[in-house]
């Protein structure tokens, strides 16, 4: 079976480059290994639309089956990617299946990481497939009490959905304050306070030192001895790239590294979305990225790439993040800035905040002002040469 060009990963960057590889005149086979037991859907609802209050109930699928008939693309479902032959073109399949392939594109996204601590009870989950977030509507429906370890943007999102549900969440973070490390101490404030507002118990600067529970976390105990008790443990403490399977081909299991073309190292092998560490050419090395839109642009420029197209030019870092009804949206590279300003109201949600380097705007957090962004992202479109470390 195979041949042609065979993805691995049915997430955005498996999509966007089935899609442009047909429309860009691609005549050869076409092949999406999907993990799960689903056509291939969008996964930032999972965290936004799919657990909000009166949201849908199913995934937002990019395609219909009959898209994918028409097109003559081949989806194999609730299968995974278990080994790769480079040499002999081969990629080895969890059913004892084996594909051949021209063109491998490496598209098996991120796994959440998890807590040893936490492994084995039932009622502990990460937010990554549809399934996961089922659990946490059902969780919401019922006005559990759910404890959220990590306050990253998963963590975030899902304390701010299950208080909107009427839920009780305590939100627990290692870290002196969300997201600090990313985007500063004054925007990391801020998010503390826009979760506090809502009701949302913060417990900052505190590791989860011991479980209790028999089959089924009843309480948390903190390093300073506080207990925590609750219905259900979320696990927000980041994702790594999914790529245990590649074994000993060659290929680094931390992040695949390809030029801006989403090439690898490896002949006819190349890598986009979560698994891809892409050349950054403001940080002037390979870098994760890990967002939406950095997924869409790495599958459509490795489709470009097979078409023999040259690629374009590197998009400007961005996402965006709904929490409580703001549209909160990020660009550019905060990590090089030296100084930040804010122009607005932080306290009515409303505000930029731009981070410069000696005067320069180097990255943008921009809350409850979308119209905002286009003009922030011409002033950011110069930046073309690395940012010094």
């Amino acid at each position: 079976m195979g041949a042609g060009v065979v993805i691995a990963g049915g997430g955005l960057a498996a999509q966007r480059c089935a899609e442009t590889l047909r429309r860009g005149g691609y005549g050869g086979g076409v092949c999406i290994v999907c993990g799960e037991p689903w056509l291939p859907y969008d996964r930032p609802p999972l965290s936004k639309e799919l657990l909000a209050p009166g949201g849908g109930q199913e995934a937002s699928t990019f395609r219909s089956a009959e898209w994918y008939g028409e097109r003559e693309i081949e989806l194999l479902i609730g299968v995974r990617a278990r080994g790769l032959d480079c040499d002999a073109h081969t990629l080895a399949l969890d059913d004892g299946r084996t594909l051949s392939f021209e063109q491998l594109v490496i598209a098996t996204g991120a796994r959440p990481r998890t807590l040893s601590m936490l492994e084995g009870y039932t009622n502990v989950s990460t937010l990554r497939t549809l399934d996961d977030a089922r659990i946490l509507r059902e969780l919401f429906a019922r006005r559990g009490r759910l404890a959220a370890i990590g306050a990253g943007f998963i963590g975030l999102e899902v304390a701010a959905a299950a208080r909107s549900a009427g839920a009780e969440v305590t939100l627990i973070e290692i870290e002196a304050l969300p997201l600090s490390g990313l985007l500063g101490e004054q925007i990391g404030r801020w998010f503390s306070e826009l979760h506090s507002r809502a009701g949302v118990e913060l417990v900052l600067s505190q590791p989860v030192s011991a479980v209790s529970g028999e089959g089924e976390v009843t309480a948390l105990t903190l390093g300073d001895g506080r207990t925590i008790t609750c219905d259900h443990v979320l696990v927000g403490v980041g994702v790594v790239p999914d790529l245990a399977w590649l074994g000993t081909c060659g290929l680094p299991t931390t992040g695949v590294p390809t030029d801006a073309s989403g090439r690898s190292a490896l002949r006819d092998i190349f890598a986009a979305g979560d698994a891809a560490a892409a050349f950054d050419p403001f940080l002037g090395r390979h870098a994760l990225a890990g967002h939406w839109e950095a997924g869409s642009r790495q599958g459509a420029a490795v489709a470009n790439a097979i078409l023999g197209r040259e690629p374009a030019a590197p998009p400007l870092p961005s996402f965006w993040s709904d929490q409580y009804g703001t549209r909160i949206q990020y660009l550019g590279h905060a990590q090089a800035a030296d100084a930040i300003s804010i122009d607005g109201d932080p306290a009515q949600d409303d505000f930029v905040a731009e981070y410069t380097r000696d005067g320069g705007l180097v990255a943008a957090v921009v809350v409850g002002r979308p119209r905002a962004v286009p003009a922030l992202r011409d002033r950011l479109s110069y930046m073309t040469e690395r940012i010094p470390a």
